[in-house]
């Protein structure tokens, strides 16, 4: 009795709400209206003749629980009023098509009920009494068809206004009907209000292919995710990326995806861009769903960092230095998440956590300001400055691992020529090469040929490569710079 008190509550608010929402916009519009009624039957035959649009570019995903589903087809069988279904007429190649501008979710129960050609999903049971004294048991449309209770459904008439205008006060009107009830997120009204912008569709792109990392990593969950949370986070990524610097989340967003003009060019670099990022994040943080930069905003800080670390051209593919970034951001995580604990038993956090408190203070308020994403920013690029290297621009080698090799080879002889090598003239023999197998080579000899590095300085190299650790020393002078690249 307490569920279908309040879907009673629920119908009548989104009746209300409706009615006021279509006056106020009609008020506002110059636009045509029309009341009518249709069947469910009717519905069902637009939907399998194709006349029906769930999906225009405007509209959201389904986020309708299997609980809300039941409770719409309990009131269509007991008879209860259910919300009017709004309508956008327009013709299409000589034929009238109606885009759902608000009715998706249940239109959509409706088909997955009957299990309707296109409805997609798999069909749902519920537990229902027809009358006082029958037995409340479970039907799904095969059983309800069989004992001849399907006419309560396909027979049952819904409420329906078709609207006409632009396009434009359409999708104002869907964004206005949805801005209460279950209401629109962010990402959903960027959608609906900006779907055929270019950085959208590559943002959608770039979700559709890292949605699985995003929640393994538990950076999004599965209800997020329907409620395309995860488009608004590439959206954001790409829009910084194109900007070059962290951005201000809820002013800089629209603009960014409003831009109409964006250069094509661009934003395949900027994709290009977003994916290098997360594939090298994944390599150094393979444990971030374990610390707190799974947070949403701490994840973008995190990424861009890497973007920007991997612009400026420090190597980020070896794996012995990869290794200590990650218990670094490991160690960072923990120590913020102690400092946060310690706050909450009003006790004050040791001057050596100094880093660490100020990290918190730029996730306790105002996350995704742009002040503080950029103070979020410095901290971790201090951090990860002293651990990567930058390339050497002529021989893609570090100057330390040049370094390293000089003074571990015994013959300062070039392998090639047989001269006597200076510093100042040495270089790496690199092509193809790893630092293992790299030797010391005069700079007028670009050899491709592979030459073995003498064994002491494969073993230099062996050691120097176990003897990378430096997180310590890192952690400790990382906010001793306070430099921005942005």
């Amino acid at each position: 009795m307490r569920g279908e008190r309040w879907w009673r509550k629920r119908c009548v608010s989104l009746i209300i709400r409706g009615f006021l929402s279509v006056r106020a916009w009609h008020h506002d519009r110059i636009a045509t209206r029309r009341f009518s009624h249709k069947s469910v039957h009717d519905f069902v035959l637009l939907q399998e003749n194709g006349n029906l649009n769930l999906s225009p570019g405007f509209q959201r995903k389904s986020v309708w629980g299997v609980g809300l589903r039941r409770k719409l087809i309990e009131s269509v069988l007991e008879g209860y009023p259910v919300p009017s279904i709004f309508l956008y007429r327009r013709e299409e190649g000589g034929r009238p098509v109606f885009d759902v501008i608000d009715g998706k979710q249940r239109l959509e129960t409706l088909f997955r009920f009957m299990r309707t050609k296109g409805s997609g999903t798999p069909s749902f049971d519920l537990k229902h009494r027809f009358t006082a004294d029958s037995t409340n048991r479970e039907w799904n449309w095969t059983t309800l068809s069989k004992a001849g209770h399907q006419g309560k459904v396909t027979g049952y008439r819904l409420a329906v206004t078709e609207v006409s205008g632009p396009v434009s006060e359409i999708i104002d009107l869907f964004v206005r009907i949805n801005s209460t009830g279950k209401a629109l997120t962010g990402a959903e009204r960027r959608k609906a209000r900006y779907f055929n912008s270019p950085l959208l569709q590559v943002a959608e792109k770039l979700a559709r292919k890292f949605r699985k990392y995003l929640q393994q990593t538990h950076v999004l969950s599965a209800t997020q995710i329907e409620r395309m949370k995860d488009v608004g986070l590439m959206s954001e990524l790409l829009a910084s990326v194109l900007a070059e610097q962290p951005i201000d989340q809820k002013s800089a967003i629209d603009k960014a995806i409003g831009n109409q003009a964006v250069n094509g060019n661009s934003l395949k670099r900027a994709h290009r861009a977003v994916v290098s990022a997360i594939n090298t994040q994944r390599r150094v943080v393979p444990n971030l769903g374990e610390t707190r930069f799974r947070n949403t905003s701490e994840f973008y800080t995190l990424l861009l960092v890497i973007w920007d670390l991997s612009k400026r051209g420090l190597v980020l593919s070896d794996a012995k230095r990869n290794k200590a970034a990650q218990a670094l951001l490991t160690k960072l995580s923990s120590e913020v998440d102690r400092a946060r604990e310690l706050q909450r038993k009003l006790k004050g956090v040791e001057k050596s956590n100094e880093l660490a408190r100020e990290y918190l203070g730029t996730v306790l308020s105002g996350t995704d300001k742009l002040t503080n994403r950029l103070n979020r920013a410095t901290i971790l690029r201090g951090l990860l400055d002293g651990v990567f290297e930058k390339k050497d621009d002529e021989r893609l080698f570090s100057a330390e691992v040049r370094r390293l090799l000089w003074n571990s080879t015994e013959s300062k002889l070039c392998p090639v020529c047989k001269k006597k090598l200076g510093w100042h003239t040495v270089q790496v023999d690199h092509k193809k090469l790893t630092p293992k197998e790299a030797a010391p080579i005069c700079r007028t000899r670009r050899s491709s040929t592979r030459v073995a590095t003498p064994a002491r300085g494969r073993e230099a190299l062996s050691a120097h490569a176990h003897a990378v650790a430096p997180e310590e020393a890192s952690f400790r002078r990382s906010h001793s710079s306070t430099e921005r690249s942005w």
